[in-house]
Parts: structure tokens; sequence; C-alpha cells
């Protein structure tokens, strides 16, 4: 440890604590010695100085990632930093180049996916936040660079995260080293694999861990030359055998007797097993299943596992028989025998087991038996069976148990071994130690004396490399470091395993006599090692010893050491499990020869393991060695609890402080010199006159301070220690003189204020007086010119009033006289209305009566002329109703047409048989038939029903009459209730039969489905056979042409004409060129077109026919137009009203050539060629750019285009077969032309014409796209790695000299260090600029720059978590002036090519506009959740809250109730989620499609665009002027 610098009052301190080990506190008084300390806890406690350490104020508040950056590196300041770090769920820890990992206690996915994996690769240890990956990096380069063997080693005590640390270390290396498996397994996959292999057989339950391997392990993987795994082996050390038989509470057995009596029901019956708690070796626990662990599942897990290392499924069987044997011989109990000190078993249930077990081994039940009851003695006259009693008994059976799991155990090591297969020549290796740690318990027996001695080995390595490693770095940084001692732990190796005289050796010796005992061992030890400062005996036990070890005294009982130590085979065991029929079980247990069995009468465990240890410490000798320390961080094993004092164990037993003191005995405070000047710059400002470097001002801040010891390095400053503590003291006393100066000015500041705000004061009472004064003469005044006014308003009132009264006088008398003449003559008028009123009245009276008469004769003659007609009717409704016959006859007649229809119906189904039948021989001449038949039929029907119901409805309905003859009325309406009736029974049976014709009908439309399918593919077969025809035809027209060549001499004019014809070449998909001549001409000719149709039906008939001259001709003709438009659309012609005109020509060219209209064509395969020649250089952006424009374009016109014809176009019986067979291909492989609603305006252009694509056309569209889509990625990708170098410097700001700073302050300029940022901008714009000259549709652009710019986000986002050094508040404005330029850059863009690029830059703008806030400790969560980072998740504004820290403002992250409102949050989604990764991912997909395109560009644009000018030259290409 360091000893304890001078401690001044006022300061920060740790003291020791009886709970929390170390706890801290300030200083209140110093007495000499006794040092008097307030902690944090509230209560006073005075302590020696010896035992007091300073704490450094500003340590940040997460820790550090390296202790060595530790400006106190002492057990305290190791302990707080790991429980800093520990509280933010880092749990990976450097010190120096050894790496601490405590254990979380629950699933952290997002550090340890292949993003994580990405990240480490190739990166300098320390560059990113400590992992196993980066150890396991570090390695893996070494091993390649310098060629040395690296080994990692991996210890802690059990729970610690050993096994999950060594995974995480074979999955990098196997990531790093792995390679595609031809076939079978690879290497790596099965060193993967042997780890649920091992665990399952020697891994259990303890008291410390749910996982725990009992057993150590070494995993060498080889590589090759190219760092390729090539090999692995793997080695065990001192598996724990007492575990099969022994298990305490609560721990359990080894997994595997767990896993077997959770296997399937077939498997549990054919090994006669059962619930666990039925058998002895695993009911002594009350801990029989695991909550975390499904027994079920891992046994399938297990033997998937199996498969893959290669075990196969005979071996598995056998493996698990005799796992089974060994539960079973748990069950034997024993009893007393007939004779004296005998044994036999017990009962029944014992005999069963005991026959279990032997058919299981398959050996004799009764060998088995006496094997375990019985003993033969060998003597040299004859041999002695003698008997065990039943304690004898019970420990020959434990002892089998234990050899054959043992033998077990160790075969399946071997199997792995011998399954992977080793390098012999492979000179890399990588070796992986997954060794148990240091262990001191209540009851320590033979077990954690050899762990512990391992430890000791180990640990005497780890100071060797730790000082080994001190030195280098001296060495590195070149100062003195001859004077430092090194402590080594070789006297308490010599105690145990020196030779002779060692603890090892007395065991063994021992173990030799037959008449030795525990107690007598005991008594050799206590008398050997007396005086051994090392040694000492108990003082209350008599066979106890106590060895004082490295990480501290440990004390061990004796009692079963000796058992322990002896490795035999029974020779009964031996003979009865080498005699098994099984060849599994016998293999376990192999025949030895007489002299081996001679010499391995007595093998001691302890001499055997000395030797794997020593050949273990020769390998890693052997290697360059990297230490991972596992730390338990509570016994409880849950999350967020970190218990101090048995962290400090475990720091103390895994050698930690051991490193931590060697490396105090030399210089333990190193700074490099910008953090040294950073923080004591201010103790001698002066050090900075005349721009020295930070070397000579650091060492002329120590020459002025006087401090004597320190060295200077080439990087760093290295201080001895108490010499940081020293200066830290000077420093807090001139930042105490600067708080008085700060303190006189700022209380200066308060009083100038308060005077200002007084003088002020008395200004405001001044004004305010003089202000009330003037208002109460202006009140007086004011007051005095009021009453005037009323005086004169109340005189010209009173006048006004008088006026007012005369005048309303003579208006009143002016108005009565007025009514009163008014009213009489109204009075006369009402008068004279009256009277006429009642003479009306009594004329109208008149004239109503005479009417009323003439009406009452008029109705009593109507009502006697009505009465006659009604008797002459009803006399006409008795003579009908006698004809009820009519009634009846209607009702045959509609019984008729039922059965009518119903008959009909039936010759319908037959008729629909017939049809189907003839559908399925020729279904595409019966399918329009078929239609219409059913057409005609089902209308047929429909108006049968229609008549039948008119009819229903044109029966006569009878009328109720009143008449006299009420029986022939009631009768007449029971019949018409009947019919009725019937009617709507017919109805029914209608209704059934239309429900019937629609079931056949839609069982008619099914098999009508069928058909067509089936026609299709016969359509499709004869397709083929046309064109393997046509194939044949121009073969052989080729050959004739070859031999009218060779007849060069004929005088046959015709003759020699055509053998000047030239050979017609083949293309490489095997077509003959030629064949294009017909659709390569425009206006055939009546006789080319009657020869066209005898050669179709020449083909047809299987009959081959011979072109003629001319077809050879214009066949030739095409391929040289061909050939002409090739050699020019492969070079940059150029655009034409900002449309390319390769494209356009290519187009146009296609269009009047009609190979869209074509069959069967090359065109568009030598098109697709040109395509791909050209752009085999993908790095030239300005050549993908002007082929991404050409073939956008072209797929916008062939889109435009292209149609696909319905089946409606043409009659199914006439329609050619390959027109189907074409139909179904469109339907199945090609996206469908677009809507033709808009097409209107469109169709008037002669730039672009619809016309009916046939299937080269179509899948040259398909082509065409993706070489589009292909072009798109090679340029977006061309960006992403162009500025993927440049984003590892954006994502950090360069760092500033303290002197410049010192000088011109902290902050830096946006001209500074922005050469980065303008690269990336520089990039954009050099792109942005290419795509533009090129012609690019804006779309493409908008979708390249808006995947760029989300790369940018992932990246620098992902930087930001993963890298701490970047997460800081200069960081953050660095990054922001960044941003600033690509939102500037942006805005110049416009939204036309940028689009919504700025909008993907949310993640990384959120997360630095938190940075660059200066008070977030005053922020709620809700606050940064909803209104500053709203799109940033819990975990990831966790990342950037627990990791952030200022190293220019000194600024605080958010409160400690913003962190746990995190955690809380952080907790229940993960609950409910799987992952809580916090990093992004980059999305490469193609985000467009042809639809955007299309409806991006115009066809009007192309009205005035012009064709290739070189091709405008040639005769046959004078369409193209048109």
């Amino acid at each position: 440890m360091a000893s304890p610098a001078t401690i001044s009052v006022g300061s920060l301190a740790w003291v020791e604590d009886p709970d929390d080990a170390w706890i801290d506190g300030e200083v209140l008084e110093i007495n000499g010695e006794r040092i008097k300390v307030l902690c944090t806890s509230g209560k006073k406690v005075v302590v020696n100085a010896s035992s007091v350490y300073p704490k450094d104020p500003e340590a940040p508040q997460c820790g550090v990632d390296d202790m060595t950056k530790l400006a106190y590196l002492h057990e305290p300041g190791v302990l707080q930093n790991l429980r800093s770090r520990y509280d933010i769920n880092e749990i990976y820890t450097y010190t120096g180049n050894i790496l601490i990992a405590v254990n979380p206690f629950r699933k952290l996915p997002h550090l340890y996916d292949s993003f994580m994996m990405e990240q480490y690769k190739g990166a300098a240890l320390g560059e990113l936040s400590p992992h196993p990956f980066a150890i396991a990096d570090a390695a893996y380069r070494l091993m390649m660079n310098e060629g040395i063997s690296q080994s990692i080693l991996v210890s802690g005590e059990s729970g610690a995260g050993k096994t999950e640390s060594t995974k995480l270390l074979m999955r990098y290396l196997a990531y790093m080293g792995g390679r595609a498996a031809a076939e079978g397994r690879s290497v790596e996959q099965q060193v993967l694999e042997s780890n649920p292999v091992l665990e399952a057989f020697g891994n259990a339950k303890t008291v410390r861990n749910n996982n725990s391997s009992r057993f150590g392990k070494f995993v060498e993987i080889q590589f090759d030359q190219n760092g390729r795994i090539s090999g692995a082996a793997i080695r065990t050390y001192l598996l724990e055998r007492s575990r099969v038989c022994q298990v305490s509470d609560p721990e359990r057995n080894y997994h595997c007797f767990y896993m077997l009596c959770a296997a399937p029901s077939e498997v549990v019956q054919k090994y006669k097993l059962g619930n666990p708690r039925m058998f002895h070796y695993l009911n002594q626990s009350n801990c029989i299943e695991l909550e975390a662990m499904d027994d079920g599942k891992e046994y399938h897990a297990t033997r998937r596992a199996m498969d893959v290392v290669g075990i196969s499924s005979d071996e598995q069987d056998a493996i698990f028989r005799v796992v089974a044997a060994v539960l079973h011989l748990g069950n034997i109990e024993f009893t007393k025998g007939k004779e004296i000190d005998s044994s036999q078993p017990k009962d029944e249930k014992s005999l069963f087991h005991l026959n279990t077990a032997a058919e299981l081994f398959m050996c004799d039940p009764k060998a088995l038996e006496d094997s375990l009851c019985k003993r033969e003695i060998v003597t040299r006259d004859e041999t002695i069976t003698k008997s065990l009693d039943t304690e004898s008994a019970v420990l020959s059976r434990d002892a089998l148990a234990k050899i054959v799991y043992s033998r077990l155990f160790d075969w399946i090591v071997d199997k792995i071994n011998n399954s992977i297969g080793q390098d012999p020549d492979s000179k890399f290796k990588i070796g992986v130690l997954d060794i148990y740690g240091f262990e001191s318990f209540k009851t320590n027996s033979f077990e954690q004396f050899c762990i512990n001695l391992t430890n000791e080995k180990l640990q005497q390595h780890f100071n060797q490399h730790v000082f080994k490693m001190e030195q280098e770095e001296y060495e590195k940084e070149q100062i003195n470091w001859s004077y430092i001692e090194f402590i080594d732990n070789q006297d308490v190796l010599d105690l145990i395993e020196k030779k002779p005289g060692g603890i090892i050796s007395l065991l063994d010796e021992a173990c030799m006599f037959p008449r030795s005992t525990h107690v007598t061992f005991a008594q050799k030890l206590y008398q050997t090692f007396k005086n051994h400062k090392r040694f000492s005996k108990p003082k209350l036990s008599p066979t106890d010893f106590t060895i004082s070890h490295y990480a501290g005294d440990v004390t061990y009982q004796t009692d079963l050491f000796l058992d322990k130590n002896k490795d035999y085979v029974i020779a009964e065991h031996q003979a009865l499990l080498n005699a098994s029929k099984c060849l599994f079980v016998s293999n376990l247990f192999p025949s030895l020869s007489d002299d081996s069995s001679k010499s391995s009468k007595f093998s001691s465990i302890g001499s055997r393991f000395k030797l794997q240890l020593q050949s273990l410490l020769e390998t890693l000798s052997a290697t360059e060695p990297h230490y991972i320390r596992c730390v338990k961080p509570n016994n409880v094993l849950k999350p967020a609890v970190f218990e101090n004092k048995n962290v400090l164990q475990q720091l103390r037993c895994g050698g930690v402080m051991e490193a931590i003191r060697i490396s105090c005995a030399g210089y333990p405070t190193r700074k490099p010199f910008y953090e040294f000047l950073d923080r004591f710059g201010i103790l001698a400002p002066e050090v900075f006159d005349g721009s020295p470097d930070e070397v000579t001002a650091s060492k002329r801040l120590l020459e002025k301070w006087g401090l004597q010891g320190y060295q200077i390095g080439k990087t760093k400053v290295f201080l001895r220690a108490g010499q940081m503590a020293e200066l830290d003291a000077l420093r807090t006393e001139v930042l105490g003189r600067s708080a008085g100066i700060i303190q006189q000015k700022v209380r200066s500041y308060i009083a100038r204020k308060s005077f200002v705000l007084l003088r002020q004061s008395a200004i405001g009472l001044q004004a305010a007086c003089r202000g009330h004064l003037g208002r109460g003469v202006y009140e007086a005044r004011r007051i005095e010119s009021s009453s005037l006014y009323m005086q004169k308003t109340i005189r010209m009132y009173l006048a006004r009033k008088a006026f007012e009264e005369l005048r309303s006088s003579a208006v009143s008398l002016q108005a009565a006289m007025r009514g009163m003449a008014a009213r009489g003559e109204l009075h006369l008028r009402r008068e004279t209305k009256a009277a006429i009123v009642i003479q009306s009245c009594c004329r109208t009276y008149l004239v109503r009566r005479r009417y009323l008469s003439l009406m009452k004769a008029a109705i009593i003659t109507q009502c006697a002329w009505r009465g006659r007609v009604a008797r002459r009717e009803l006399r006409k409704l008795k003579m009908a109703a006698k004809e009820t016959g009519a009634l009846q006859a209607a009702k045959n007649k509609l019984e008729k047409q039922v059965e009518d229809l119903t008959l009909r119906l039936e010759l319908e189904k037959r008729r629909r048989v017939e049809m189907e039948a003839k559908i399925q021989e020729n279904a595409r001449l019966q399918v329009k038939e078929i239609q219409s038949q059913f057409e005609e039929t089902k209308s047929h029907l429909v108006k049968e029903l229609e008549a039948a119901k008119r009819a229903v409805k044109e029966v006569p309905v009878v009328q109720e009459l009143k008449v006299v003859d009420t029986s022939m009325l009631d009768k007449l309406t029971l019949e018409n209730e009947k019919l009725k009736v019937m009617v709507s029974s017919l109805e029914q049976k209608i209704d059934e039969t239309e429900k019937k014709f629609e079931e056949t009908s839609k069982l008619s439309e099914e098999r009508l489905k069928q058909a067509l399918d089936a026609e299709s593919k016969i359509t499709q077969l004869k397709t083929n056979m046309q064109r393997l025809e046509e194939k044949i035809s121009d073969m052989e027209s080729e050959n004739q042409v070859l031999r009218q060549q060779s007849l060069s001499s004929s005088p046959v004019k015709s003759v020699s004409e055509v053998s000047q014809t030239p050979a017609t070449p083949k293309l490489p998909n095997g077509n003959l060129e030629s064949v294009n001549y017909r659709v390569e001409v425009m206006n055939p000719s009546p006789e080319q077109q009657s020869a066209a149709t005898v050669k179709k039906l020449d083909i047809e008939s299987g009959s081959k026919s011979e072109r003629s001259q001319a077809d050879r001709q214009r066949a030739s003709q095409t391929l040289e137009n061909l050939d002409a438009l090739i050699d020019c659309v492969s070079k940059n012609i150029g655009f034409s009203q900002g449309k390319p005109v390769a494209a356009f020509t290519i187009y146009k060219c296609l269009l009047h050539w009609k190979s869209f209209e074509a069959e069967k064509t090359s065109v568009f395969d030598r098109l697709i060629q040109m395509i791909g020649s050209a752009i085999e250089d993908q790095d030239d952006n300005d050549l993908m750019a002007y082929w991404l424009s050409n073939t956008s374009v072209l797929l916008f016109l062939l889109q435009r285009s292209l149609k696909v014809a319905g089946p409606s176009t043409a009659t199914p019986q006439r329609k050619p077969p390959a027109s189907t067979s074409l139909f179904g291909r469109m339907t199945m492989g090609f996206r469908s032309s677009p809507s033709t609603a808009n097409l209107g305006a469109v169709t008037a252009l002669d730039a672009v014409r619809q016309v009916e694509a046939k299937y080269p056309a179509l899948l040259f569209k398909q082509q065409l796209t993706a070489y589009m889509e292909k072009i798109y990625g090679i340029i977006r990708d061309n960006l992403k790695r162009e500025l993927s170098s440049l984003i590892a410097s954006c994502i950090q700001a360069p760092r500033t000299s303290k002197g410049v700073m010192l000088k011109s302050g902290r902050s830096f300029g946006k001209e500074a260090a922005q050469n980065h940022w303008q690269i990336m901008v520089e990039n954009l714009t050099s792109l942005l600029k290419t795509l533009k000259e090129n012609f690019v549709p804006p779309v493409l652009c908008q979708k390249i720059f808006t995947q760029v710019f989300s790369f940018v986000n992932v990246q620098l986002f992902n930087s930001l978590l993963v890298r701490r050094e970047c997460c800081t508040f200069a960081n953050g404005e660095y990054i922001k002036a960044g941003l600033a330029e690509l939102e500037l850059w942006c805005g110049q863009a416009k939204d036309k090519y940028a689009g919504s690029s700025w909008d993907e830059l949310k993640h990384i703008r959120q997360a630095v506009g938190f940075l660059v806030i200066h008070q977030k400790f005053r922020i709620s969560y809700d606050e940064i959740a909803n209104d500053l980072c709203p799109i940033l998740s819990v975990q990831q504004l966790y990342r950037i809250c627990t990791i952030y820290w200022d190293d220019s403002y000194n600024t605080r992250s958010v409160s400690s109730d913003v962190i746990s409102s995190m955690k809380i949050l952080m907790t229940e989604e993960n609950n409910n989620c799987a992952s809580n990764a916090y990093l992004l991912d980059d999305n490469s997909s193609i985000p467009f499609s042809v639809d955007e395109i299309f409806n991006s560009i115009d066809a009007k644009d192309f009205i005035d665009v012009k064709a290739a000018e070189e091709l405008l030259e040639n005769p046959s290409f004078q369409f193209l002027n048109e």
C-alpha cells in the first residue's frame, strides 16, 4: 500500500469502517497522529494517521476505466472506483493490462453482439471501454504480429463469472479465427459447443454459484499462419469426485444427473429412472430444481452439443447409461450378513437397484454384489476372500461411483480432443485458463488445499508478470527503476510442494503406511514445520493446521486428507467393469499388465496434481500472459448489490491488491503531461512563458516546488507515493487563496450592488414625494374649475326645464282636440261595415239550404242504382265459384314446371360433367363455350323461375263478398289456402335448386382453373419445343449456306450470291442472331407474310424448313445495326435536354426494331452485357453516376411503354400457345404495369408510346432494374467508405495543449479542428456535383444522401456510446459545430436533392444537444425524455448520463434521482423485452421502388430529346430523325 500522505483540515479522506470496509469523510481536526473525521454516514470517528488515505475530490463520478489513472492508487480508491462503475453497469475495469470483471447477475446482451466484436476488432488495448473482447483481441494481435503464443488466465471465486468470461473469450477468438466450413462441423464450432458438454458433466450448484465449475480447464486453441483456427485441445484439472456421493444442503450434484431425470419419458423408462428425490446421491440436499434452469431443455441442448463435438448417438447412449448406473449404485443399501463383519443388500429395493446397475453396466449382478461386499487378499500361497462390514461396503460403493464418474469425465474430455483434432504444425497458440479462485471456508479439506496451491503458483506467475510489465513500462518511458524490490511467495510454495519435506511429500508418505491416520499426519506436520513462519497450529484443534497464503490465513482440517489423496482403483472394481459386455464401459477400465499394476498399487492425487500444475506453469511461461480477474459483488447473487468487504476480500485473493502494492513500490501515480499540466498548471502559470513544450513545463513546475524522487518519462510524469497528495495539498492552498480573492470580489460586487439599489430607492422616494405635492396643487385647480362648470350647467338646466313645461302643455291640448274628431269618424265607419256583413250572411244561408236539398235527392237515386248493379255482380260470382277446376289446373301446371326445371337441372349437371371431361382433353378450345353455355343456362333458368313466379302471381284471387252461400265461400277459401301452401313449397324447391346450381357453378370454376393451369403447362412445353425446332432449323440453314459457300466455282448466279452472304454468328446464350429478322423488319410484303405463315405451319407439324437468302441478308443487316448501336452507346455520348442520349437512343432503336414484341431475341442480352462491362470500374463515381442516369431513364421508358395484354385481347381458341405461356410468366415473375388512367396525354406524344411486351422484353426490364439497384448501391457504398475513415476523427475533438488553453482560454473557435468535417462536406458536395452533372433523377439523389446520413448518424451515435472519452462537454461542442456544417450543406443542396437527410441525424443531434447543456443536474427525467431527447431510449439516455464527463468546465451530469428513475424504467423494460441494446443498426437495403422513379419523371420531357449524332449519319438509323 502507499504510505499515507499529509492530511490537512478540510480535505477529504478515507477511513476504515467495520461494516463497509472503507468510508469517506472530511477531516475536522488533527492532533498529532490522531485525526478526527466526519464521515458521510454522519458519525464522527478519531483514527490513527497511518490508517487514513487521501480521497481525490476531482475523481469522476462514474469512475475511470483504468485504475492506473487514479490520482491515489490505494485500496479504498480501487474499491470506490469499482463500485462507481458497477452502479452504472460498467462491469469491466482495467488495472494496467489486467481486466477486472464484476458479475452483474443480469443479462447484458448489447455488450456481446456482433457489432461490439466488430468494434473491438483491431482496436488498441485501452482505446475502447474495458471488455473481454479487448483482451482477446490484444492476445490475437500479439500472436499474429510478433509470432508469440498467448495465454489468458481467468480466475475468481465460485459465482464470479469465470465460465461466462471464458465463453466470451472463446467466442471472440472463434470470430477472429473462424472460417466458413465447407461441410460438417468447423473447429471453432466444436470448441464453442464443448462448453455446454463439459458444464453438464463438470458443473454443479454450490452455495455461491448456481453453475459452478468443479474442475479447472485449460483450452488451447491452435492457429495456422493465416490466423485461422486449425485445432484445439482441452485439459482439465482436479475434478471434485466427492460431490458424486456427498452433497451438502443447499447445493446440487452435477447437472447431468438432473438432466437425465428430466429427459423424455422413453429415456427415463429405458434407464429406470424417476424423480431425482428418489436417489440417494441427489436427495441429500433439498435443492433439486433451479429457477433459471430447465433441466429438460438442458438435456436436449447437451445432446445437440454432443452431436456438434463429434460424440455419436451410440456413445451418447452409453454415457447416459453409465450416469444412470451411478444413480442406481447410490440407492444400494447394506445390512449385516449372516457371517460376522459381513454385509449384503438390505431389501428388495436395494436388490432392484443392484440388478439395474448391473444391467446398465452389462455385468453379472452377483459379481457386482461381491465387488461391493467382499475383498480378495492375494498372498504367496493362496487368495483369501474377506467380507466387508456395512460401513466398508458403503465406502466401496461410493468409491466405485466416484471412479466410474471420474473415468467417464476423462473419456468425454479425450473424446472432445480427438474429435476436434490438433494441428501438429501450428506455431501459434492461444490458451484460455478457467481455473478456480482462492477458497477459504469454515471447513477446508484436501480440495481447498489443492485449489489454494494452484492459486499460489498462479499468483507467483502473476506477480512476476506484473513486475515485468512495470519494468517494461519504465523502460518504455526511459526512467530509472533499478532500486524497486520484488517480494516473492516462493516460501509458501516450498512449504507445500518441496520434495522431500513438503506437505504433499509428507502426505504421500503417510498414505503409503496402512496404519497412518490423519492424527499421525497432523503430528508429523507440527514437528516438521513448527518453526516455519507461514505454518501454524490452531489452539483448539489437535489435527488442524493453518497456512499463511498471500490472500490470508486458511485453516485446513486433515480428517479426509489421506483418503482423498489416494488415487487407485479397487482390483475387484477394475476386474468387474473390465469384463463388462458393454464395450464403452470396458474401455473405461482397460486391463493393466502385471508390471504396471504392481507399479500403480499406490497413486497420489496430490503428486499427480502437482505434476499437472507444473506442466501448466511451463505452458504459461512459454506464452505471453493476459489476466482477467472475475469478482462476485455479493453473496446473494442479485444485481445492483455491491458488498465492499466481500469485493475487497476477492481483490486480495485475486492478487489485484498485490499488483497495486508492486505498482506502489515504484511510481503509483503516472500522469500524461497534458493531464498533469491540466491539473497542476495553476500552481505555477509562469512555466508556460515562452511557449515551452509540455515536458519542459512539467519539469519547471516540479522543480519550483522542490519535489524529489519523481521521474520524467517520454510521455508521462511518474510520481512516488505521497507526492500526488503533496501537489494536491499545494493545489488546494492555491485554490483556497483564489477562492478568497473570488469571495472578496464577489462581496465587493454585492456591496456595490446594494449601495446602487439604495441610491435608486432614495431617488425614487424623492420623485414620489414631489409628484404627490404637484398632484395636490393640480387637484385644487381642477376642483375650482369644476365648480364653475357645475354652476353654469345648473342655471342652463333650470331655464331649459321651464321652457319644456310650457311647450308640453300646448302640445297636449292640441292632441286632445284632434283625437276627439278622429274617434267620431271611426264610429261611423264601424256601423256601415256591420250592416254589410249581416246582409251577406242572410243571402248565404238561403243559397246553402237549396243546395243541400238537391244533393240529398241525388244520393238516394245513386244508392238505388248501385244496389241493382251489385245484385247482378253477385250472380256472376256464384257462377264462377262453381268452376274451381281452373284453380286445380293451375296447380298441375306449376308442378309440371317444377318437374321440368328439375329435369333440366339434372341434364345440365350431366352436360357439365361432359364439358369438364372435354375441358381436360382440350381446355383451350372449350373455355369460351362453357362460359357461354353456362351464362345461357343460368339466364334460361332465371327466366323460367321468373315465369313460374309470374304464373303464381297471376292466379285469380277470389274476393270476399257478403253472399248468402257461406259454405261454398269457405270451401273456396280452404282450397285457396292449400294452393298458397303448394306455391310456397314450390318456391322453396326452386331456392334449393338455385343453391345447388351455385355450388355446381363453383365446382365448375375450380375445375376450369385446374384445366387452365394444365393448359398453360402444355403451352409452355409446346413453346420450348418450338424454340428447339427453330434452333435446329437455324443450324440447318447455316449449314446449307456454308455448303453453298464451298461451291464458289459454280456458274449458277444465285449460288455465288448466297456464298457472298456472311455467316451469322452465335450469341453467348446459344441463340442465332438471324432469328431477329422476323421482328426487325418494319413493313413486310405480302409474299413475306405468306412465307412466314407457311413456315409457322411447318414448325407446328414438326417439319424443318430452310430460310431464304433475303431473310439471311436482313439478319446480317440487323446484326450490323446492333453492333453499331452498342459501339455508340457504350461511350459517354452526353445528354440532351437534361436526359441521357444513350438511354433514349436505345429505346428508340428497340421500339423501331419491334424488339419488345419479339417472342425470342438476343438484343437484350447484348445490351445487358454492354452495361455490365461498362460498370466494371466501381471506384469511378462519375462513371457510375452516368450509367445510373441511363439505366433509370431507360427503365422509366420501359415502364411507360410496355404493357401486358390480358386474356380478353384474343379468342382463346385461336390464340397461339406462346401467348398463354407468356401471360403466365408475366403474372408470376414481373411487376405489373402502372395504371393507364393518366396516360391520355402521353399517348398523344410520339416520344413514348405503348407496345405489347413479350417475355424477353419483360426479362430485360427485370435485369435492368437489378443493374440500376446495383449501381445505386455502389455509389452509396463508395461514399460510405470515404466517410467512414473521417467519422473516427469527427467523433472526438483534437486535444489542445495546456499552454495554449491558459493563454487563449478553454473554448476553441469554429476554425480550429474542423478539417475533418470540412472534408466530409467536400465529399458530399463532390458527389452531389457529379450526380447533377449526370442528371441523375433527384429521387435517387435523395435516397443516396438519406442513407449516407443515416450511416453517419449510426456511426457517430454508436461511437459516442462506446467510447467514454467522446462523451464529454467539449466533444459535444466539437460535434455540434460539425453538425452545423452538415445542416448548412443540406440547406444549400435544397430538399430536391437532400430530401430528409438532416432528419436522419436525429439521434446524434439530440445526444449532442444534451451534452452541451450546462446545468444538467437541474433537469428532470421528463424534460429529458419528452423535450430534449424524445427519440432516445431509456437505455441510451442512461448510457450517456452515466459515462458523461466534462474536462473543460467541470459541469456535473444529471442528478442521482434521474439516474434512479432510469434504472427503474430499464428494469421494467427488460422484463417486457428480450434485449436492452442501446446501439443502432445500419440499414443497407434498397430504399426505393420502380414506381417512385416512374412518378418522378414526366414523359413530356422527352419530346425535344435528340438521339446520338453518330448514328444519325448511318442510313440504317434514319428513323431516329422522325
